[in-house]
């Protein structure tokens, strides 16, 4: 009797080898797309600022009041409005536009999952460090 196949202790081998590599390879995972995150909420304050910074020149110093004058202006000084919903793991906030300056903040939808820390900009591009 000459059968082929595997035997369930091979079988049982090779899950348990996948088990491991997958047991090392989803926190590294994580950890890159949580970087990535954090990468893209600091280039969307630094956008956000530009764009603010931008429209101020253009306006004899006066800041954009609010994002529809950096958005709906012509042509936009911005193409997409941060300040609605949540992007790539980040939810934005914008209420600190004033004629007089602005500050934008980055907050993480969870901490510690789609990002590490809140991020803040204000009047002239000063990214506030994380604490």
């Amino acid at each position: 009797m000459n059968k082929k196949g595997f035997t369930l202790v091979e079988i049982m081998i090779v899950v348990a080898i996948i088990a491991l590599l997958a047991a090392i390879a989803i926190p590294n995972l994580l950890r890159a797309r949580m970087s990535a995150n954090d990468a893209a909420a600091q280039a969307a304050l630094r956008s956000l600022s530009t764009s603010s910074e931008t429209y101020a020149t253009a306006n004899s110093g006066t800041y954009p009041g609010d994002i529809t004058s950096l958005t709906g202006a012509s042509p936009p000084y911005m193409s997409r409005n941060y300040c609605t919903g949540s992007f790539s793991g980040y939810t934005y906030g914008c209420s600190g536009m004033t004629s007089g300056g602005y500050t934008f903040t980055a907050t993480p939808v969870t901490v510690g999952t789609s990002g590490t820390t809140i991020y803040t900009i204000t009047t002239g591009g000063v990214l506030t460090p994380p604490s």
